[in-house]
């Protein structure tokens, strides 16, 4: 743990040492001291989770490489008539792509175009920074696939029909949270109802690869039908599978034979966020089983509950240890915690709270979330602009604050309602 929280304050000195590097070592520390056994280091690693991985992040680059993405986002934008149309267009669209494409993707496309775009629509470019970095970790929250700790909880918790489970509860307060959000930046920004002097442009050949463009939009169209068919049938007590990983990796598997450049959709793989996954089981076992954070999980969460007290619970230790440890690493050790406590996969209003509180407590601060250092750093490198740690979490609080209100205030009746 002493590893982990040395280095991450090593990073905030030192920019080129990358997050995974300090989660293998910390690995490392926990295999070299014996706290983990040698001979079961392969069971700590849920291969589920990296199968889910493998094939979301396959299919989020052939998107991103083909040029669908920002062919969306283009097409989208291009009805904008005022500067304020042009702000909640492009709130919902950050955030809508976020939740099936996965929020790190959309954040590194994003980052390439937000400035330019910003430009070209007189608005402020902190304020645009500031609407990709809150809405596609808003959107991101209501699916299983928007986001990697939404992965890990949809796949190891046991929830029953994940996709329905997480849209049921999330996906109605998310849509009101990316509206909430761009009237609040709207405010904060002074942006004006002004007419644009001409409409956001689409850029001539964005996308790239036609035939890649398709099947990617094929692919990611297949695995949210499939997960929703995965869902009903589970529900009937007859579910395509168990392991839910397999069906975007099955999927991905069936693309790369059909891209025109399967290498290069292969280089641009997430690769260091999957080997971050790999270590980290690793890292958290050993954290675990040393069993120096029980007590502070005790004190936020000590027994097992239900209703509006425990989803309270859960949202503190969320936002809380998120911004210490980070939110997937949080996660990856307070779903074991919760289900020794005796959570279950029936119990979907502690499991989407805890999806919900982990995404949303990267609004708060720069570190809160892997895709706000995506965005900041790409977009001070490439264009110069950059947001202040302070400024960003100014803002972020209220943001924050907010969201969780609104998230609360509908998933609570909607538990009752349902149970």
């Amino acid at each position: 743990m002493a590893v982990i929280l040395v280095g991450l304050i090593v990073r905030a000195r030192f920019k080129n040492v990358p997050i995974w590097a300090i989660m293998a070592f910390a690995a490392f520390i926990g295999i070299a001291a014996s706290v983990v056994n040698t001979n079961e280091i392969e069971t700590y690693v849920d291969w589920d989770v990296i199968l889910f991985l493998i094939g979301m992040f396959s299919m989020a680059a052939m998107a991103e490489e083909s040029g669908l993405l920002e062919y969306i986002f283009s097409s989208v934008i291009y009805r904008a008539r005022t500067k304020r149309a042009a702000l909640y267009l492009l709130t919902m669209t950050f955030g809508l792509l976020a939740a099936i494409a996965v929020n790190d993707a959309v954040a590194a496309m994003g980052s390439i175009i937000a400035v330019p775009v910003a430009k070209a629509l007189s608005l402020d470019p902190e304020l645009v920074v500031l609407v990709l970095a809150f809405s596609v970790t808003i959107g991101s929250t209501m699916t299983p696939i928007g986001n990697p700790q939404n992965m890990l909880i949809a796949v190891q918790s046991g929830v029953r029909a994940p996709l329905t489970t997480f849209l049921s509860y999330l996906a109605p307060p998310t849509i009101v949270n990316l509206v909430v959000t761009a009237y609040l930046l709207d405010r904060l920004y002074g942006v004006r109802p002004e007419p644009l002097k001409a409409p956001y442009r689409i850029p001539e050949e964005v996308i790239r690869n036609r035939r890649d463009a398709y099947i990617s939009g094929l692919s990611l169209v297949t695995v949210i039908a499939l997960l929703a068919v995965n869902d009903y049938l589970e529900l009937r007590g007859r579910p395509l599978v168990r392991d839910i990983g397999v069906i975007p990796f099955t999927v991905a598997a069936a693309t790369y034979i059909a891209s025109s450049n399967p290498r290069e959709i292969i280089r641009r793989v997430d690769w260091s966020t999957i080997l971050f996954f790999i270590v980290m089981f690793v890292a958290m076992a050993a954290v675990w089983y040393s069993g120096i954070l029980t007590p502070l999980f005790q004190a936020l969460l000590p027994r097992l509950s239900e209703g509006v007290w425990s989803a309270l619970r859960i949202t503190a230790a969320s936002l809380v240890y998120s911004q210490v440890l980070s939110n997937v690493p949080f996660t990856a050790l307070f779903v074991p915690y919760m289900q020794r406590l005796g959570f279950t996969g029936s119990n979907a209003l502690a499991w989407t709270t805890l999806a919900m509180a982990t995404t949303i407590a990267g609004n708060l601060t720069i570190l809160g979330a892997a895709s706000n250092v995506i965005i900041l750093e790409s977009i001070e490198s490439r264009y110069g602009v950059t947001v202040s740690y302070w400024r960003f979490m100014k803002v972020g609080a209220l943001v924050t604050l907010i969201n969780i209100v609104i998230y609360l205030a509908y998933m609570v009746p909607l538990s009752l309602i349902l149970h």
